[in-house]
Order: C-alpha cells, then structure tokens, then sequence
C-alpha cells in the first residue's frame, strides 16, 4: 500500500495539474479544438496544438506558475490577436519588426492581467523566466542589452502595471533614459489603446518613427492597404514604382511566404525564443518540418561584412533530409551504409562509450534526506510503522552543476569528402548523437552543399542581368538538417544514409554554412552550446570564385570564425580531414586520415566538457587549442 501511495504522490498531481492547465487554455484560447502537449524544454504553438515543457517530477509553487503563465500567454494571443492584420504591418526592418512582435506580445499579455485577475502572477512568473534565461540581468553596457526586450518590458510596465522582473532590470535600466526622452508619449498612447489591434499597430508605427528608425518601416507601412503582402515582400533597401510591384507581386509574395514560414513556425529555444513562439504568427506557417523563427539580432550576431555580398538568395535552400529523399531511398541508403560500417562501428562505439563515462561522471547526482516534503522516502517507512508519532520522511534530488548543453555537427558535403571520409563522418555523428543523447546532451547534425556545380540558376540570373561587376556569392546554397537538436536518435538515425546518395556532394561554402548553424545554436534555449565544423578543405565554388578575387570565400570564413570565437557564446571546434584548419579555427585539429575521425571527435567533445565553459560575452582571452 505504501508503494502505490508513493506511486500516486508522484504521478497524480502532475496529471491533474497538466489537465487542468489544458482546460484552462482552451477557455482562455476560446478554442475548443485546441490541443495541450506537454514534452521537451521549449513551449511552442503551431495550428491547433500547444506544447508546454513537461513539468518537473516534483513541482514547486513557482514551477507551476511559469507553466500558468506560458500557456496563459499563448492562449492570450490566440484569443486577442489578429494574426493576419499582424503580419500585413510588420515592417521589414530587423529592429523595428522584433520591436513590433514584442510590444505586440506585451498588448495581449495585458488584456489578460485586466480582465483576470489570477493571470497576473502568472505572467509575471513566467516573465521572471524568461528574462533569467535570456540573461538579461548580465549586460553592462548598452550594445549588450536588446533594446527590443528592454523597450518590450518597458510597454509592459506602462499597459498593464506590472513591474519588470528582477532578472530584467538591468537590461531596462540601460536603456530607460534614453527610451524617455525619445519616445515617453507614445509609450503613455499605447497604455490607452490596448483593446485596439489597429490603432495599437498604429502608435507602435509613432514610436518605431520616435525611436530613429523610421528608415525601416518601409513602403509597406505608409500604404498597408493598397499594398497588401507585396509591401512585405519589397525589399526596403530598393526604390521602384507600382507598376513594378504589379507584375512582380505574385513572385515577390511568394518568396515572402517561404520567408515568413521560415520565421514563425514552430521549434523554438527558450535561452532567445521561449517568447519568441508565441510572437511568431505559428498558425500561418505552411510547411516547412523546421522553418526558423525571426530572431533578434544579438550583439554578437548581427555583424555586417561590407567585402561579402550575395547576388541572389533566391534560389537558396534549407531542407531536411526527408524532403530531397523518399523514405524507401532513405531506408536503402542506411541499410547501404552500415554495410560499409561494420569494421569502423566498433572503433568509434570503443570511443564513444569512453566519452560516455566520463559525462555520465560529471552527472552523478545526490539526495537530501528527512526532508518535509519531496518524494516519499520509502527506506524510513519501518521508523513510522515502530512509532506511529514519528513524521513521514521524505526526500529530494540534488542537481549537478552539469550544465545542460547542445552540440551541433556541421558537415562539410562538398565533393572532396566523397568515399571513406563521407562515410566515416556519417557513422561518427550517428555514434556521437546516440552516445550523447544517452547523456542527456542534444545533438545536431547539419551539412552544407550547393545545389548545382558551376553557379545554377544564380549564375543564370546574373548573365541574363548583364553580368553586373562584383556579383559577390553566385551559386544557389543548399543546407541540409538531418537531424534536428529535438529529434531523437532513433528517429534521425535513418536519415543520415543521405549523405551516401549519389550526386548530392557537389561544392562548398564553409562562411555561410558556418553563420547558418551558429545562428540555429543562437536560439537553442540550452546555457552551453557547442559547435563543431567537420571539413576537408577550404571554401571552394567555382562560380563564385570566376568572377570574384581567388581569397573571397576563404576571407569571408575567416571573419565568420573570428565574429564567432571573439563575441559568441557558442563554443566553436574544428576538424580537418587531410586539411589544416588550424589556420582558420583557434580551437581546431588536423587529422591525415579519415579514419581518426572518430577519436579526434570524441577528444575535443571530451576535453570541451572536462573544462568549464567560458562565461560572457567576449572570450578572446582564451587560450587556443
């Protein structure tokens, strides 16, 4: 009987407690048909489902307010927002859209703390969370602080009366004052208009306009209603009049869609995104299995390299693995390369579960005993069934200061890694991800190619346009997810086969594939985050490389890597097949054959997470590899 009451203490009221949460958003959502997931660490909305992070075997108070608050706060916004009206103002600006959907967040959040009263410790709970993960109490300086956030917690203070959390503080008081003296008056104009979208999007216009960025508003913004979605679509850097926009609508407005599709669906990262699903117009996306969320741009991100420039992103492509290959091929593709596997498996497998030890090492946990409350400590039942007066005793898991922690491998498919090394860097990453999913460490495994050799249909775009000087990057991009941080192993295993498919490896542009992955990484909500090039050569295009200078990919790498390892938190390690890349990467290794490849990966990983990781900003002061 003791057990099964134990049982029960343990599993009923976070039964009770996620169904009651799911009953409430559909009241709140006014949406009968809405679906309450709960499951990972990311909350996020797409259609009718809603997901929240499952809630923690033993739930606090606290804990249970941010679960409140974040389904509060999703709901909230699919009951009062217009999400077409949304996406028809957004400007094109990166700033003054993220200040858009963040002001916007803030409107629906105070409706909700106006008209129920309980939802305002909720939201402030999750709030609280939200900044302490966003580490907004960190920055020193401005160009550390997003002024989005600070003028999003700003208009919260002002439209619904709450205060701004602690861990947000900081980040506000860098940026009050000088948010006052521009732009006091419309902030006190949006407090009066927070149950009209419209006129709300309105003074949100103001106040981009007041903020000295009305450069980025864009055409869209002065005639929304003519223009429709073509506004969104036109590029703000260009000038050209309406009957350009006419017959370039339909075109215009479709590469529009893959964008925004890209931008607001769903699998986001709480460290930068945990809000960020909510403001994205999730129900509007159409399609992509991983479209990326608009994201902020972040101090040590948004970096702009005057000497590189790209001709066309047009025929650029992010795709996953399922979506270039039918499942059949997939599965004949993985059966192909197990074959060819069998001897090398058990190296890495060696290696991999010498890495394994010494994580799970670092992960021993502890408890603490006679405690009040917990989990029912079934050892010391006999003292109570001796002396009925003693008290239950109960205990609690103590957390590790392991830190949780993401590793993204980016695989260089260029057609030098064709044969063994190809081969051998898939088994690698299919033994790496599972050895450190058991770990409790998420793993990413990206690759970077290009469409077509000699240019494709960019090359075709710039000689039907008079070959222009200074083309800049002149090849259609293809970036391929095989298996997403979120995946698990046993469900991304059989995608790797891909990397064996005839024609699929053809060139290499290491700068952009880099800047791509880095920025995945950038929204993943867990504090320590790895990234690892895997390459066996420079960046080579020959396209590109025709009519620009012979060092133009390979310095655009270079400044890539050097933007990464001086101001990003992502911790960058590279390896070379038969390369030196030791002269690009600071933290790197060159191995002559690719059949090392399995050890150096599991080295590095091993040394990365015997030391700590490195806090701040900057950390041009490490030492290098």
């Amino acid at each position: 009987m003791a057990s099964d009451g134990g049982s029960r203490n343990r599993e009923a009221p976070n039964d009770a407690f996620k169904r009651a949460l799911g009953t409430t958003a559909r009241a709140v959502s006014q949406d009968r048909e809405l679906t309450v997931n709960f499951g990972g660490d990311r909350p996020g909305q797409s259609g009718d489902i809603m997901r929240l992070p499952e809630p923690p075997r033993t739930m606090t108070a606290q804990d249970a307010a941010v679960s409140r608050g974040y389904a509060d706060a999703m709901s909230l916004k699919r009951a009062c927002h217009d999400a077409d009206f949304h996406r028809r103002i957004l400007p094109p600006g990166r700033n003054a859209r993220a200040i858009y959907e963040h002001v916007e967040q803030a409107r629906v959040e105070a409706i909700g703390v106006n008209r129920f009263a309980g939802m305002a410790g909720n939201l402030d709970a999750m709030m609280e969370d939200r900044c302490a993960k966003l580490r907004l109490d960190q920055p020193t300086q401005r160009t550390d602080a997003p002024l989005e956030e600070a003028l999003a917690l700003m208009v919260r203070e002002a439209v619904s009366g709450r205060p701004t959390p602690k861990s947000g503080e900081r980040t506000v008081d860098l940026w009050r004052d000088w948010i006052d003296e521009r732009a006091a008056a419309e902030i006190a104009r949006l407090r009066d208009n927070v149950e009209d979208q419209t006129a709300y999007a309105d003074i949100m216009r103001d106040l981009i306009v007041a903020l000295d960025m009305s450069d980025e508003l864009g055409e869209a913004e002065e005639d929304e209603d003519t223009e429709g979605d073509d506004g969104e679509a036109e590029d703000p850097g260009t000038e050209s009049d309406e009957s350009e926009d006419s017959q370039d609508g339909e075109t215009d407005s479709a590469e529009s869609g893959e964008s925004e599709g890209g931008e607001e669906e769903v699998e986001y990262d709480a460290a930068e995104s945990q809000m960020d699903d909510m403001l994205g117009d999730a129900d509007d996306a159409d399609g992509e299995d991983e479209p990326q969320p608009y994201r902020p741009p972040f101090p040590y991100s948004n970096a702009v390299f005057d000497d590189y420039s790209v001709y066309t992103t047009k025929f650029d492509e992010e795709m996953s693995a399922e979506e270039l290959c039918d499942t059949e091929e997939l599965d004949r593709l993985r059966s192909f390369l197990d074959k060819q596997l069998q001897s090398l498996q058990g190296v890495v497998a060696r290696l991999a579960n010498r890495l394994q030890r010494r994580l799970m090492a670092q992960q021993s946990r502890g408890w603490d005993f006679d405690l009040e409350e917990g989990l029912l400590d079934t050892a010391r039942l006999t003292r109570v069934v001796t002396d009925p007066m003693q008290p239950l005793a109960f205990k609690r898991e103590r957390e590790t200061d392991f830190r949780d922690t993401v590793v993204t491998l980016l695989i260089d498919n260029s057609g030098s890694m064709r044969g063994r090394p190809i081969t051998v860097a898939a088994t690698c990453a299919d033994i790496l991800a599972r050895t450190l999913e058991r770990c409790g460490v998420k793993v990413e495994i990206l690759g970077f190619t290009t469409r077509a050799w000699k240019g494709g249909q960019s090359r075709e775009t710039w000689l039907a346009d008079g070959k222009p000087a200074n083309p800049g990057r002149l090849n259609d991009l293809r970036h391929i997810i095989y298996k997403s941080a979120d995946t698990p192993w046993r469900r991304g295993r059989r995608n790797l086969g891909l990397m064996m498919r005839e024609g699929l490896l053809k060139e290499n542009i290491d700068g952009e594939a880099l800047t791509w992955a880095h920025q995945r990484m950038l929204a993943r909500p867990e504090h320590r985050r790895i990234l690892m090039m895997i390459s066996d050569g420079a960046p080579v295009d020959d396209s590109t490389l025709s009519v620009n200078a012979g060092n133009y990919l390979e310095r655009h790498l270079r400044r890539v890597i050097e933007d990464i390892e001086t101001r990003s938190p992502v911790e960058l390690i590279a390896i070379g097949i038969g390369h030196d890349v030791t002269r690009y990467y600071r933290r790197a290794v060159t191995i002559v054959d690719a059949e090392e490849l399995g050890g150096a990966m599991t080295e590095k990983l091993a040394e990365l997470f015997e030391e700590m990781p490195y806090r701040g900003e900057g950390r041009s002061g490490r030492p290098a590899a």
